[in-house]
């Protein structure tokens, strides 16, 4: 009978022992009753309509109803992809469309935060209070560089969520959503924060906050809570190739989006600091090349001539490694740091030029819309020890690209340093390993020059562009 009676014994204690660690656990994870029942009345829900050209029978689907319009905002770029537009002659007339989003309330008179995207284009855009009031709202601007829109309804005495600070978030700490995915207004979902600082691709001036909060078409524009019931982010964007939800979200942290936003409601627009430089990043071997012990920073590869950077003393092949003491640790940080700074302001840089660190200040001009332009290639010259034909370059050619000296390439050996570092025919070949290029002879002489085994920096200029690659160069 004792025999019996030990299994048991063992199997009621650890029995306890699961039950005991299940209810350990519950304690430990959040409750986020609270956090919803306070900030609830103060996300809203956004409708918007406009007059769009009618498509024919390929923007028919989901057996034979037609693709709600939230998808346009889903799917982005790869809409027109996905669905294309009928051939001309069979658009069916113009007509009514709809989309959703949400977004949150920022000021009791009436101001409201959601995204650029949510009210692109739109004609009509109505506001839904979580006391089920419908107001129509006006833009007061958007900016579709950070993806922030606020609109203003006119009423008062709204409630307000309170902010947090985004720059003090850490990965791991719980975080909340509520939004009107596909329309089901005032959803809650929860996760952690995956990852912080994000750059996506054509987001540069975002810090994105990226979680596993799911987030779907109709969450744009809605608040991102930390457990305090602080907003601390705006939800603006997915990663999926199904469509749906796949685990990776985005908000705008929601100190950038305030800056962006004050500005919007000052002046009806958003002020950006220039540098006039373009950058690339720093491989490791480029890091090797010009002295340094870690592969960060952001390279000038060239500057407008006529840019603050260039009247302020930058040149082609500083690597900029700070900007008024915030650190540049990829080069996709730089536009963030420049851009956040009021035009005619001064900043200090900290620089590597030539192996050796210096402190530079510019004052940072209006960010401009620029377009960089193509060039041609050509033919014929000796190869050089790089691997690579090369022919002198003509006096437009130089005046056209701005540039005082170069050689042109016509023809790269596969086997060669040159291809192994990734140059093209047509490029532009300006300087290595520091050093002017002037002419083919003279580029022979400064091949002959270089270091074996040991990568050096190669300014070079493709398509109208820029840009530093480095090569090794090994002699048999």
């Amino acid at each position: 009978m004792k025999r019996m009676m030990r299994p048991m014994s063992l199997l009621m204690l650890l029995a306890a022992a699961l039950l005991a660690w299940q209810s350990a656990m519950a304690r430990d994870l959040p409750d986020f009753t609270e956090l919803v029942e306070q900030a609830a009345p103060g996300v809203v829900n956004i409708s918007t309509t406009r007059m769009v050209v009618g498509r024919g029978p390929s923007m028919q689907g989901f057996g034979g109803r037609e693709i709600p319009e939230i998808f346009r905002h889903f799917f982005g770029d790869q809409f027109e992809d996905r669905f294309p537009s009928p051939p001309e002659g069979r658009q069916r007339p113009s007509e009514e469309r709809q989309s959703l989003g949400s977004g949150f309330i920022i000021d009791e008179d009436g101001y409201i935060m959601t995204n650029a995207h949510v009210v692109d284009g739109a004609d009509e855009i109505m506001v839904r209070l979580n006391d089920r009031r419908e107001l129509q709202a006006e833009l007061v601007g958007a900016d579709a560089k950070t993806d922030v829109a606020v609109l203003k309804v006119d009423t008062s005495n709204l409630p307000t969520l309170s902010l947090g600070n985004s720059d003090e978030l850490r990965v791991g700490q719980w975080v909340a959503a509520i939004g009107s995915p596909f329309g089901f207004d005032h959803s809650v979902t929860a996760g952690i924060i995956s990852a912080i600082d994000r750059t996506l691709p054509r987001d540069t001036y975002v810090p994105f906050i990226q979680t596993d909060v799911a987030i779907n078409p109709g969450n744009s524009g809605g608040p991102l809570f930390n457990l305090d019931g602080e907003v601390i982010g705006v939800n603006s964007q997915i990663l999926t190739r199904s469509g749906g939800y796949m685990g990776l979200s985005f908000a705008i942290p929601i100190n950038v989006a305030m800056d962006v936003a004050d500005q919007l409601r000052d002046d009806g627009q958003v002020s950006r600091g220039w540098l006039g430089v373009m950058i690339q990043p720093v491989s490791r071997d480029l890091a090797e090349s010009f002295g340094m012990d870690n592969a960060e920073g952001a390279l000038i590869a060239d500057l407008d001539p006529e840019g603050p950077a260039a009247r302020g003393g930058l040149e082609a092949g500083d690597v900029i490694l700070s900007v008024n003491g915030s650190e540049v640790d990829r080069s996709s940080t730089l536009p963030r740091l420049i851009g956040q700074v009021p035009p005619g302001s001064e900043v200090e840089l900290t620089l590597l030029r030539d192996g050796e660190r210096r402190q530079q200040t510019v004052t940072l001009g209006e960010w401009p819309d620029m377009r960089g332009e193509g060039n041609a290639a050509d033919r014929d010259e000796e190869p050089s020890q790089l691997g690579v034909a090369v022919q002198p370059l003509q006096d437009t050619e130089r005046e056209q690209l701005g540039i005082e000296n170069g050689v042109r390439i016509v023809e790269v050996d596969p086997s060669g340093a040159a291809a192994s570092a990734g140059l093209r025919a047509g490029d532009i070949l300006v300087s290595i390993d520091h050093r002017a290029v002037e002419s083919p002879d003279q580029l022979a002489t400064l091949v002959s020059d270089l270091p074996e085994d040991r990568a050096v920096p190669v300014r070079l200029y493709r398509d109208g562009r820029s840009m530093f690659v480095a090569m090794r160069l090994s002699r048999d």
